[in-house]
């Protein structure tokens, strides 16, 4: 056997952990428990499928901006319901982008076909992980939901509630925030 053949895979191999490094497989979840929320949030309510939160996070972004001349930077999703308990066509989500303090004024004036509504200001568990694609938005799904719930439950909440992801594009982060519901009994 030849070297280039044994070096194939090991040139995959480190490929393939390079990738997983870069889209944040390796880094260490650190959920913690803060005051959050107070932002204004253009969005659309969903029901089915949570891939259908993307393209409504651009249709609400390219309206926004080709429309009214408002630019956003950041999207999000509030998911509502466990994929693993509730049948697909009934998930509930909203999805849409988080309008920047300077443009409140101008997006009071919207109009119709336009969901609009301030972001409870609370405590929740929170988490971030890096924002460099879908890649890493499918690997903070697995990596910062378990880790928010088990946050919430370690403080005594159970693990129920929804999670909001904030997708900050300048700073390519994904910001999670997860619902604090009910106190655990003792």
């Amino acid at each position: 056997m030849s070297i280039y053949l044994m070096l194939i895979p090991t040139l995959f191999i480190a490929a393939a952990i390079a990738v997983a490094v870069r889209y944040g497989a390796f880094m260490r979840v650190k959920p913690r428990l803060s005051e959050e929320g107070g932002e204004t949030l253009v969005y659309e309510e969903l029901r089915g499928d949570y891939r259908r939160s993307g393209p409504a996070m651009d249709r609400i972004y390219y309206s926004l901006l080709n429309e009214h001349a408002i630019e956003t930077f950041k999207g999000f999703g509030i998911y509502y319901d466990d994929p693993r308990r509730t049948p697909r066509d009934e998930l509930r989500s909203e999805a849409g982008c988080v309008i920047e303090d300077s443009d409140r004024p101008r997006a009071e004036g919207l109009g119709p076909g336009f969901m609009k509504r301030e972001f409870p200001r609370g405590t929740y568990a929170t988490a971030e992980f890096p924002f460099k694609g879908k890649a890493s938005a499918m690997l903070g799904i697995m990596k910062v939901y378990p880790a928010l719930a088990a946050a919430a439950i370690a403080a005594g909440y159970g693990p129920e509630g929804f999670i909001m992801e904030r997708y900050d594009v300048p700073g390519k982060r994904i910001l999670y925030r997860k619902q604090l519901v009910g106190r655990a009994q003792a």
